[in-house]
């Protein structure tokens, strides 16, 4: 049983007098823990971080907007209760002693059922989408004085992406529309402003807004994406390593079927052309070193080979230099400067009208995925099953690969040239380094639109 307390939730806390309550004895049907305690606004816990762990300073710490503090629905005798980050109750300090149980309805399994004491405020530990039905009774009295089935049908519901995640963003926001249709709910998408104008207006039955609106709504149900990470099965149903970076959003927010399969989001493919000649976009920068193509002539002799093919070769990263330390990438030589820090949907004016596209698992690739152009993609440090299918993908599986999918490895976020195998050995990011530009070339030419001289 967890145990957490916002020392500032008192001063909000209206009529309420919480406190920490000692945990009892959960009854003999209980099948899954909860949590006892007074919570904080956000989401519980930092996903990036080992216990122990802690950010370096001035790293960004919150990567969601906020949830209302105190549930938002009326149940009777002053009991609230809502669907805001898993279920919450919150019982009155009164001299009542109620029993409350919880469970999925779409399973029939009880996921709690106990006694409570004045003053308590449970909620699940699961966070992702259960379908759940609440019945409370008085102490003692095997007559429910209150049930209710979720039903996010005309319910403004929250989907929540994390702040600045362009490939994530991307990746997950066609889950978020299916979960929209499924549930006809009142959904609202909360995204970073400047990723949101590359959707907002192809999705008009969704409202978009920043974290920091996220104060003015009080709404039925919320939900958080996000990869989660050290094993955590309480945030995700099923670890993301095993299902991929984009189909973790469906199983989130309980999509299956048909709609957990690929599905691009939709963005405005209107501008007209241009550039009237031939040309390939490439974007070679990223946010790990272990993203990027390390073979040292790999973007040297591909650059060639498309512009002796009489390509035009525009490089569309926003940073023109990246790295740290003594570690730094540069534009590849021979493409045209085409970097710089502006808007998504300039952009994707520029993607959709080239042959094909040439990235890495990282966040220029998943726009790409929308301009509905070919994508070639270098990766090794991934599994193919990580991203969206590409017929083009390029991995070589002759030599170290995939350890983002381990479920033995755990990403460190802060270390730009994390590689857990072979770090600072002669095999490190061999994943990539081994991927020769003779087999990038030899994929490029199976591209229906690729034009040689």
């Amino acid at each position: 049983m967890n145990y957490t307390i916002n020392p500032d939730f008192g001063a909000n806390a209206g009529n309420y007098n919480f406190h920490l309550t000692p945990p009892s004895t959960p009854a003999s049907n209980s099948s899954a823990p909860v949590s006892v305690a007074l919570l904080t606004s956000n989401a519980t816990g930092d996903p990036d971080l080992a216990p122990g762990q802690k950010r370096p300073e001035g790293a960004q710490k919150s990567i969601y907007g906020e949830i209302p503090q105190i549930p938002v629905l009326d149940a009777v005798d002053g009991i609230k209760f809502d669907f805001n980050h898993g279920i919450r109750i919150l019982f009155p300090r009164n001299e009542k002693t109620y029993h409350v149980t919880f469970m999925d309805v779409d399973t029939g399994v009880i996921l709690y059922s106990n006694d409570t004491v004045p003053g308590a405020f449970v909620t699940s530990v699961k966070k992702f989408y259960i379908k759940f039905r609440l019945i409370i009774h008085e102490k003692g009295n095997e007559k429910p004085i209150f049930e209710h089935d979720m039903d996010l049908a005309d319910k403004e519901v929250m989907v929540q992406l994390p702040v600045g995640t362009i490939g994530d963003s991307i990746g997950w926001f066609s889950y978020v529309e299916r979960f929209q249709l499924k549930h006809h709910c009142k959904l609202i998408c909360v995204m970073t402003p400047w990723i949101a104008t590359l959707v907002k207006d192809q999705y008009p039955n969704i409202t978009f807004i920043g974290p920091e609106e996220t104060k003015n709504y009080r709404p039925y149900a919320s939900y958080y994406m996000g990869l989660f990470f050290r094993g955590d099965v309480d945030n995700q149903p099923i670890d993301f390593r095993y299902i991929g970076l984009h189909r973790t959003a469906g199983y989130i927010l309980g999509l299956d079927g048909d709609d957990l399969n690929d599905l691009p989001p939709r963005f405005n493919l209107s501008a007209p052309r241009q550039i009237k000649e031939k040309y390939v976009c490439i974007a070679a920068q990223s946010s790990s070193q272990a993203k990027y193509w390390n073979n040292p002539f790999g973007w040297l002799t591909v650059v060639k080979f498309l512009k002796d093919n009489g390509y035009r070769v525009l490089c569309i990263d926003k940073e023109k230099v990246h790295g740290t330390g003594l570690h730094w990438n540069y534009i590849p030589y021979g493409a045209e400067d085409f970097t710089g820090d502006i808007p998504l949907q300039e952009r994707v004016n520029l993607i959709k009208d080239a042959d094909f596209f040439i990235g890495l698992s990282s966040g220029l690739s998943w726009v790409a995925w929308g301009c509905k152009v070919p994508i070639v993609m270098i990766s090794g440090f991934t599994h193919p099953t990580n991203e969206f299918h590409t017929p083009y993908r390029i991995i070589n599986y002759h030599t170290c690969h995939s350890c983002w999918n381990d479920m033995r490895e755990n990403f460190d976020h802060f270390d730009f040239l994390w590689c857990p195998r072979h770090k600072g050995d002669e095999r490190q990011f061999e994943c990539t380094r081994l991927i020769s530009p003779e087999q990038v070339i030899a994929t490029i030419k199976k591209i229906p639109t690729f034009r040689p001289k």
